[in-house]
C-alpha cells in the first residue's frame, strides 16, 4: 500500500535555542517563511533526508512553539534514533505522510515533555504498520 503524503518541505537545517535539545528530542529546524505550507500546524509523522539518513522515519512539528515562548513559525523533525549532531547549514528534506494532533500551548515544560514522549510512542507505532 503507498502512503498519502501530504507535503514535501526541504530546506536549511537553521539553529534556534536547542530547547529541542534540552528536552531530549533535538530537531533539525527549518524556518517557515510561507503561512500556506499547505499544512494545519500541529504534529506529523513522515521521512526526513538529512546527511546521509535517506527515509528516516521522523516527528515533524509545523507550527509557532508557544510553550517555549518562540513567536516564529517553523518545522521542526525528530529524526528517530539518529546521532544527536550538528547538522546545521545542511540540506533536509522532508515527506509529510500523517497528520498526528494539533499544535498545543502546555502550561509547562513538564507538560509538553509529556506530550513529546507520547507523540513518539504513537509515531513508532505508527511506523511499524506503515514503514514506507
Amino acid at each position: 500500500m503507498k502512503l498519502e503524503q501530504l507535503a514535501k518541505l526541504s530546506g536549511t537545517v537553521t539553529k534556534f535555542k536547542g530547547n529541542g535539545r534540552r528536552l531530549g528530542y533535538p530537531t533539525a529546524n527549518l524556518m517557515s517563511t510561507k503561512t500556506g505550507l499547505g499544512l494545519d500546524d500541529g504534529i506529523y509523522f513522515g521521512f526526513a533526508d538529512l546527511a546521509g539518513w535517506v527515509r528516516q522515519p521522523a516527528v515533524i512539528f509545523v507550527g509557532v512553539p508557544t510553550t517555549m515562548g518562540d513567536s516564529d513559525r517553523r518545522v521542526e523533525a525528530y529524526l528517530l534514533d539518529i546521532p544527536d549532531q550538528d547538522y546545521y547549514g545542511q540540506s533536509l528534506k522532508l515527506a509529510v505522510r500523517h497528520y498526528h494532533r494539533a499544535n498545543q500551548t502546555f502550561a509547562n515544560t513538564r507538560q509538553l515533555l509529556e506530550a513529546m514522549k507520547a507523540d513518539e510512542a504513537a509515531a513508532r507505532q505508527w511506523f511499524k504498520k506503515n514503514p514506507g
